[in-house]
């Protein structure tokens, strides 16, 4: 009988090896697996992984960066580039979204302009899409300027207002350093 028993309890033991074999198996699968399901600077951050504290920031996971997306704008426009406080030169690529209702004929002005307030270039930026919306439609521009006699100015971009009621005014302004 105690051979019996004996042969119960290695058993019993192997199966209960088997099991947290395979438990352990699983658990380093889902933390893999999750960990190459990351695809974006949120995600990086929300498992937990290192953020590097420059800006934008950094999240590293897996072998790959992840940097933050900073744009600056509200719920009407977004500037994606340049970035707020960014240190630019000509041509000055400005690229982001902006409702449909920003737009008047597909585009909407915008300005360069340094700390002393002179207008150092200005153009419209054109729609990528489709204008006629609400939603989000992407733009670009490129500014050419000369050397400005300032480190700092500002970059302006306005709401399209063929109306020229003080009421449907509306602008977002993006700091800027130049090189």
């Amino acid at each position: 009988m105690n051979n019996n028993r004996v042969g119960k309890i290695a058993i019993n033991v192997f199966a209960g090896s088997v099991l947290l074999l395979v438990a352990a198996g699983a658990c380093y699968f889902l933390i893999v697996q999750k960990k190459s399901a990351i695809s974006n600077f949120e995600q990086c951050a929300a498992a937990g992984n290192s953020i590097i504290k420059n800006y934008p920031r950094q999240c590293a996971a897996g072998g790959k960066t992840f940097t933050e997306s900073v744009s600056v704008g509200n719920d009407k426009i977004k500037v994606e580039m340049p970035l707020a406080s960014a240190l630019v030169q000509s041509p000055l690529k400005i690229k982001g979204q902006a409702r449909g209702t920003w737009y008047f004929e597909a585009s909407f002005p915008v300005k360069l302009i340094d700390s002393n307030g002179k207008i150092l270039a200005s153009a419209p930026a054109q729609a990528q899409g489709d204008w006629m919306t609400e939603d989000w439609v992407p733009f670009e521009l490129s500014l050419s300027f000369d050397a400005p006699q300032s480190a700092s100015g500002v970059l302006i971009l306005q709401k399209d207002n063929p109306s020229g009621l003080p009421v449907n005014d509306d602008s977002i302004s993006v700091p800027v350093r130049f090189k």
